[in-house]
């Protein structure tokens, strides 16, 4: 009987005790809505920091990922303008070449047919030049038609053009054996960055390129930029770029065109940035980042880690009072490794939370 008398108290006594500690564990911190006051006792105090909040110069950069490409005008694809075989190559993958350089050597079976073009046109002109001369004596004594010796100098004019032509045409070709050969020439100064030549090998008229010559000393780079932040950029501006293959690499550019459509899936407009390459590092089909100087202005920058998150929402702790803060939603701008610019929700002057929110109770 005296075991089951004390066993009621006993839980009684425990009962009484809890409801004592609990209290105190609920004075830690008060809540009153989004308000919330740190008690003395709670050692989250000690690992609070605030900063007033100012306004500072803030730059105005958009980023936005790019794609290293050749300049149109410094990349040609080199293929056979004949039928025929290479004889000879001239070129190795590497090696610079300039404009006018041979590059490979081709017996064109086409040879025959080109000097028949060239001694063609020939006689063709000869035959104009005897009309005109004769249609300008005819006019000069008076028997003539002024009509028909217009009609004269025209045809000697366009056949002195066809002339030309085929003219050239035979210069391509240096007169060995019965059948000739032809000699292919780099369109453009740059490097040989592909070549498929094999001595022996034959080509078709319509083969694919097997050479490619590119000058890399300048590069472009195709980025994208949004819609709404197009009218920051201006051609001309400059832009700073990143690749992930040397991080260390400082890389600029200027903005060298800006497209007049915009990609109905994405809502962007394609930006063309132009660069120095002198070392050859930037190679095409390379990914990198672009960050395009949209000028600078007065904004509200805080750290980064005063920005907190709620579902969809984010927010900072203001301070109300010695140890009161109160939960202010914000919205932010752009966004960098240690600074956030704020858009609205705070005002020069407020003093923030700039470390210790995580150890801050949830409110409604």
């Amino acid at each position: 009987m005296k075991t089951l008398f004390l066993f009621p108290i006993l839980i009684l006594i425990i009962s009484c005790h809890d409801k004592k500690t609990e209290p105190q564990q609920k004075e830690t911190f008060r809540i009153e809505g989004n308000h919330v006051t740190i008690t003395d006792n709670n050692p989250v105090l000690k690992k609070i920091l605030t900063e007033t909040v100012t306004e500072q110069e803030y730059s105005n950069a958009i980023t936005s990922a790019g794609t290293i490409e050749t300049i149109p005008n410094n990349y040609a694809e080199i293929a056979s303008p004949f039928s025929g075989r290479v004889i000879r190559s001239f070129v190795n993958i590497g090696q610079s070449v300039r404009a006018g350089s041979p590059i490979f050597e081709i017996l064109a079976p086409g040879y025959s047919s080109v000097q028949k073009d060239y001694s063609d046109a020939l006689n063709d002109v000869r035959l104009a030049e005897k009309n005109y001369k004769r249609q300008q004596d005819l006019v000069k004594h008076g028997v003539g038609i002024q009509k028909e010796l217009e009609e004269a100098e025209t045809e000697y004019q366009n056949k002195k053009t066809s002339l030309s032509n085929a003219s050239s045409t035979l210069n391509a070709y240096n007169s060995k054996g019965s059948g000739g050969t032809y000699m292919v020439k780099a369109p453009i100064s740059g490097e040989i960055i592909s070549s498929k030549i094999v001595t022996g090998q034959y080509l078709k008229e319509d083969s694919e390129p097997v050479v490619t010559v590119a000058e890399l000393s300048k590069v472009w780079i195709t980025g994208s930029v949004k819609e709404k932040d197009i009218r920051f950029i201006s051609q001309g501006d400059p832009v700073s770029v990143k690749v992930n293959t040397y991080p260390d690499m400082e890389i600029t550019g200027k903005v060298y065109h800006i497209s007049e459509l915009v990609d109905e899936d994405t809502r962007s407009i394609k930006v063309l940035i132009q660069c120095d390459n002198p070392q050859r590092k930037l190679k095409p089909g390379m990914f990198a980042a672009i960050t395009y100087s949209a000028g600078t202005e007065k904004a509200v920058v805080i750290p980064s880690g005063a920005l907190m998150q709620q579902g969809d929402q984010q927010y900072t702790w203001i301070k109300t009072g010695v140890s009161s803060f109160t939960k202010r939603i914000v919205i932010p701008g752009n966004t960098s490794e240690k600074k956030v610019r704020i858009r609205s929700g705070l005002q020069p002057g407020d003093i923030i939370m700039v470390q210790g929110g995580i150890y801050m109770p949830d409110t409604k």
